[in-house]
């Protein structure tokens, strides 16, 4: 499984990078606050909502502390997604919150 820091994510959206970003918090948790252009699919939808994807996209899973976005990177990446674990999640997101 591919991984990348909070500080990583932080430091390609400041250089301008185009990022996938999916949030698998549950909507009350998001509502707190998410990164900036992160689509909020819960974890126990992602099953039911990766026909919305784009296979050829690259995606950085994101949760509250990495487990959610472990579990969600490894189902993705079993149905061929491109994508990246947020290892330690929005406990250490330091940059800019929607």
């Amino acid at each position: 499984m591919k991984q990348i820091t909070a500080k990583e994510v932080e430091t390609l959206l400041n250089e301008g990078k185009n990022l996938n970003i999916i949030d698998v918090r549950e909507a009350e948790e998001v509502a707190a606050g998410k990164i900036p252009s992160a689509i909020n699919i819960p974890l126990r939808l992602v099953e039911f909502r990766m026909h919305e994807l784009d296979k050829a996209k690259e995606y950085i899973i994101v949760c509250r502390s990495g487990a959610r976005s472990s579990r969600a990177t490894q189902l993705l990446e079993g149905n061929g997604f491109n994508v990246i674990n947020l290892t330690d999640g929005m406990l250490v997101w330091e940059g800019i919150v929607d």
